[in-house]
């Protein structure tokens, strides 16, 4: 089962600001499926057999820092 990453758009931008969609990413920041909520985004990568993970906060979401996600 691969990581997937499970990112707001448009990306970087600080916490209180709109989101338009949620994206499912691969490590290598090919975009995967994008999504209304982030609920649709999960539950379409859990049934791809994927382990998505979230940004626990929205504008640190360095892939290469495990401490920046968490499993949902």
């Amino acid at each position: 089962m691969a990581n997937v990453y499970i990112e707001a758009r448009p990306k970087g931008r600080p916490e209180g600001t709109r989101i338009d969609d949620f994206v499912v990413e691969d490590h290598a920041d090919h975009v995967l499926g994008t999504f209304r909520t982030q609920k649709d985004a999960i539950d379409w990568a859990k049934g791809k057999g994927h382990a998505p993970l979230t940004a626990r906060v929205r504008h640190l979401n360095d892939k290469k820092k495990p401490d920046h996600w968490r499993a949902v």
